[in-house]
């Protein structure tokens, strides 16, 4: 009996090349691993070959040269007192930033993170011309004794101009993820501004504040274009481990490469830290509740 007209055979159900879509998926995993691995290779290769570049014991001695313990000594102190100031300034900014509605706030934002795409140059340009000796307030400045321009002063100050705004940028979106429910709910307990902030927003936030802080602490480690204008490249004065890289880059190729190699790894320690951090809290903030040891965590002490 043959088939209806308009039906379909078993045979012809099925398909004919089976391996033409084998074939197609075999080579679409191999261009992909292939385009991975030409990715991966060209990130790697520069790392490889400023690790490879010298011995190890080599390494470690140009490590430990004059230079580089100035420098080292340098780039700790100046981010640290940056960070701290990211910290304590940029959080209860961040924190009004992203839970208040206001006309112009979108410009205000837009400002806050111009830094973002400002070119380092210019930035430290900007900061020489409004804070120098001959700049907006240098002469005011001068007046009061105070000196800017070419101290570790302008090194931290440069550090906040173009890093802030990386932590500001995080903070604002960690703070706009926290349920507004929550910190309502502890005005309702008796939660002063500042209390529902520290008690409750910052605790919740906790994870994007994390790597906001990591990844702006990681720009001010590798500073260079507005430290070198406004500050200067003194050995021992103002010369951080990035400035040491650009200086000892014609003088001493070995120590450079050391220092760079050392700015890799301090990197790469912060990257995962910080993604560490943010999956610790992230994993606390669920089981945050609204109790601490029986009371309230709104409740005045």
């Amino acid at each position: 009996m043959s088939p209806a007209v308009g039906s379909v055979t078993p045979e012809a159900a099925v398909d004919p090349r089976p391996w033409a879509w084998t074939l197609g998926r075999v080579i679409l995993t191999m261009v992909t691993a292939l385009v991975i691995a030409i990715a991966i290779a060209f990130l790697m290769l520069p790392i490889v070959a400023l690790i490879t570049y010298q011995p190890v014991h080599e390494l470690i001695r140009n490590i430990g040269s004059r230079v580089a313990v100035d420098a080292i000594t340098i780039s700790l102190k100046t981010n640290v007192i940056a960070f701290v100031l990211m910290i304590s300034f940029g959080t209860p900014c961040a924190y009004v930033l992203a839970r208040l509605r206001f006309p112009g706030r979108s410009l205000v934002i837009t400002l806050v993170e111009l830094p973002l795409v400002m070119p380092p140059a210019v930035a430290g340009l900007g900061l020489l011309v409004a804070f120098g000796t001959l700049g907006l307030l240098g002469h005011t400045l001068s007046t009061l004794g105070i000196e800017l321009a070419f101290t570790q002063a302008a090194v931290v100050m440069a550090i906040v101009f173009v890093a802030s705004p990386f932590y500001l940028r995080g903070a604002i979106a960690a703070f706009e993820a926290v349920d507004q429910t929550l910190i309502d709910v502890a005005g309702t307990l008796g939660a002063g501004r500042l209390r529902r902030m520290l008690r409750v927003a910052v605790p919740l936030a906790g994870g994007g504040l994390g790597a906001a802080a990591a990844v702006a602490f990681a720009r001010g480690i590798g500073e260079f274009g507005a430290t070198i204008l406004f500050a200067g490249s003194l050995q021992g004065r103002t010369q951080t481990l990035a400035l040491a890289v650009y200086g000892l880059f014609d003088a001493n190729l070995n120590q450079a490469v050391a220092i760079g190699v050392l700015l890799i790894v301090v990197s790469a320690a912060i990257l995962l830290t910080s993604k560490m951090l943010a999956r610790s809290w992230q994993t606390s903030s669920k089981l945050t509740s609204l109790s601490l040891g029986g009371h309230s965590i709104f409740a005045q002490r």
